[in-house]
């Protein structure tokens, strides 16, 4: 029984192991035939060779128009290996393949050699290609690692050294590899780093581009690692001096000689939204690598409003214009679906052609928010349950600990304020009492909830924060207002909802994930207050109003050196940024007046012509008749005002008053609160022409309004 059983077991494990020899053996003989006859085609010519993958990147707006490309093949210039310089040849094969001339394609030596060093290390790189197996990795396969990529690489290099002479691989490999920058081959690179062809590179230059082969965007001495660069650039001299290909002298000399790089690179994107374009190529190159990218025939669809995005940057460069007088000279403005996260619009700066900083995209550049940033303080008040919109704050002189003494913009002080009237007017020292009573560490931690990633040490702040001491992102701090208005549900920005390939396979699909930060009660209150044109009417007049429910703040910095407007509707949300990259002190240019007509004209434009929506009071809101003495009331306390509540916090003793005097006006009690808007289904009427020059019609004041030097600083 026992000699029957290893029988069987026997004849059943030689079966396995014939049907792995002969699986093995159709591996080793098919796919040599199976890649031949595939590639076939593509062998034909060097042009086809070098010219298989130079797919490039697509980007395509949200309706599917294309707007921006890159890694285009027009922007590759082929040249004879007589036409590039001795220099470049000896540092390619010295730092690349020594073994070049003499090998059949492969070397098993270096394969071997590699082998080991992946084994030793844990990982499998696949490294020891020759040149010959570079030209086929980059012009044929794809860049993904595999075994049987590998296996192709060896059989196609074969059949390339048959077909062509080492003179011919090497041009060919010299005119498609990627050097890094956008460069594609060996002219275009050599015109790239400096200025000047291919033929003319000395061997310290030729040093330079060899080393930046094993990692082009790393390695580069212009946007990369300049000191790693530099070390690579010495590994590859002295193996060119090693193999006899330079001598020691001039070794020393290419280490001694300065190299000058090219600061103007050559213009090879298009001209809508450049800074938003270049954010999401650089998503994709995190994401991908940049020589994937862009070898890949990507075509990705964005968040992009291409319509919007023009207006937007008609609008912003038109306001700057207006302000230069006033030693404006940049402006900024994000546009989001606050519901999704994603960016519709994305002006970087005022324009992308100014020599001095208009390639700057501000919208991720940290400057300080100044009063823009005290709704994060005030929601974690409220949200632990610190103050009401009803609390009395004290707007009287104030040393902080510290010996911190802030005052408000005019240098006026008001006595008892609510939390509402304190918030819609900006006033500065009743929000540093409520940063005390929220404390540095929870205002920081809120932040961070928000999606604020420019905090760091909290040694480096202080009360003076919640006045906008700390330098936040256009982008990151429009997120915060669009969490507002999505009733406290973030949406991280996001700028790509589809990737596909070049057949068309689609490989990444956006779905919105909005996370929780503050309940929606909590929300609804700062919306209440920042949509509250009675209340903030005080210190801003009409200057906010639109023809619709929106709820808005502005921003100033210390000597007026950065104007901020955030706001948001249900639906949309916008930030505006206005000032000088340098930050020089503008001219009495508050958030009020620099920012806030851009955000108006945005507002009203992309609005113009959808449903007029009011913001929804949620069910842990309630509304309660207050008395106060410290909302502008000039009666006596026994007057009252509507006023929102969290449920449960809300005064156990309400007011019973007919009508309230607020700023010397009587108006009904409600009207402290928001002002209910037209139905839903009312639609302002569409203007005849919209423009920047020309804004739709709103309800409001126009918004050019003559405001004295010095009087607005929110």
């Amino acid at each position: 029984m026992r000699f029957k059983s290893f029988l069987r077991y026997s004849l059943i494990t030689r079966t396995d192991i014939l049907t792995a020899l002969l699986g093995l053996i159709f591996f080793i003989g098919a796919i040599p035939i199976l890649t031949y006859f595939y590639f076939a085609h593509d062998l034909t010519s060097k042009d086809r060779i070098m010219n298989s993958n130079d797919t490039g990147l697509v980007l395509l707006d949200r309706y599917n128009h294309p707007f921006f490309t890159f890694y285009q093949a027009k922007f590759k210039t082929n040249v004879s290996l007589s036409q590039i310089s001795p220099n470049m040849q000896h540092a390619v094969i010295a730092s690349e393949d020594k073994d070049f001339y003499t090998h059949p394609g492969f070397s098993i030596s270096a394969i071997i050699r590699s082998s080991l060093a992946d084994v030793k290390q844990g990982s499998a790189a696949y490294g020891g290609s020759t040149i010959t197996q570079q030209l086929v990795k980059n012009a044929l396969l794809t860049p993904n690692k595999s075994f049987l990529r590998k296996y192709q690489e060896i059989i196609l290099a074969q059949e390339i050294e048959r077909r062509y002479n080492k003179n011919e691989i090497l041009e060919m490999y010299l005119n498609s590899v990627y050097f890094g920058e956008g460069a594609f081959g060996i002219e275009q690179a050599a015109q790239k780093f400096f200025g000047i062809h291919a033929k003319d590179l000395d061997v310290a230059q030729s040093s330079v581009l060899a080393a930046l082969l094993p990692a082009p965007s790393q390695l580069s001495p212009i946007s990369g690692d300049q000191n790693a660069s530099r070390q690579h650039q010495l590994i590859v001299l002295g193996d060119m001096q090693n193999q006899g290909l330079i001598t020691q002298d001039q070794e020393k000399a290419a280490e001694n000689e300065k190299l000058v790089f090219q600061t103007q690179q050559p213009q090879d994107i298009n001209t809508l939204a450049p800074h938003f374009a270049l954010m999401v190529r650089d998503e994709l190159i995190q994401k991908y690598g940049e020589e994937e990218v862009a070898r890949s025939g990507f075509k990705v669809k964005t968040t992009l409003n291409s319509d919007w995005q023009k207006f937007a940057e008609n609008t912003v460069a038109n306001q700057v214009a207006k302000l230069a007088a006033n030693n404006a000279h940049n402006g900024a403005a994000v546009v989001l679906d606050p519901h999704t996260g994603e960016i519709l619009s994305l002006v970087g700066s005022h324009d992308w052609d100014d020599q001095k900083f208009g390639k700057v995209n501000i919208a991720l550049s940290p400057r300080q928010p100044g009063s823009s940033f005290k709704p994060i303080v005030y929601s974690r008040a409220f949200e632990r349950d610190l103050i009401t919109p009803a609390t009395v704050l004290q707007d009287v002189p104030t040393t902080f600990p510290g010996n911190y003494k802030p005052h408000d913009y005019d240098g006026k002080f008001r006595g008892p304020v609510t939390a509402r009237r304190a918030l819609a007017n900006s006033l500065n020292v009743p929000a540093v009492e409520v940063m005390q009573k929220v404390g540095l560490l929870d205002a920081l931690s809120t932040a961070k909830r928000f999606g604020i990633s420019t905090f760091s040490d909290p040694s480096n702040y202080g009360l003076s924060l919640v006045l906008g001491a700390g330098e936040v992102k256009l982008l990151e701090l429009t997120d915060v207002y669009a969490t507002f208005a999505n009733k406290g549900e973030r949406s991280k920005p996001v700028d790509i909802l589809q990737i596909q390939d070049k057949d068309n396979h689609t490989i990444y699909t956006f779905h919105p994930d909005p996370q929780r930060v503050i309940s929606e009660d909590v929300a609804y209150l700062i919306t209440s207050i920042l949509s509250d044109n009675t209340a903030r009417a005080e210190e801003f007049g009409n200057l906010l109003t639109i023809s619709r429910p929106a709820a808005v703040k502005t921003g100033t910095t210390e000597n007026f050196r950065d104007a901020w407007t955030l706001g948001y509707t249900p639906d949309l949300t916008i930030g505006v940024w206005v000032g000088n990259n340098d930050s020089a002190q503008m001219d009495n240019i508050a958030g009020s007046l620099g920012a806030a007509p851009i955000w108006r004209l945005l507002m009203e434009h992309f609005l113009y012509a959808t449903p007029v929506k009011r913001f929804e009071v949620p069910s842990g809101v309630v509304s309660q008749l207050t008395c106060s003495f410290a909302t502008g009331i000039k009666s006596a306390s026994t007057s009252g005002y509507l006023e929102y509540f969290i449920r449960g916090t809300e005064p156990s003793k309400p007011c019973n008053a007919p009508t309230i005097s607020i700023t010397g006006v009587s108006v009904s009690p409600g009207s402290v609160s928001p002002t209910p808007p037209p139905s839903v289904s009312q639609t302002p009427p569409p203007p005849a022409s919209v423009s920047p020059s020309n804004p739709p019609p709103s309800t409001g004041a126009q918004i050019q309004i003559q405001v004295p030097p010095g009087k607005e600083k929110h």
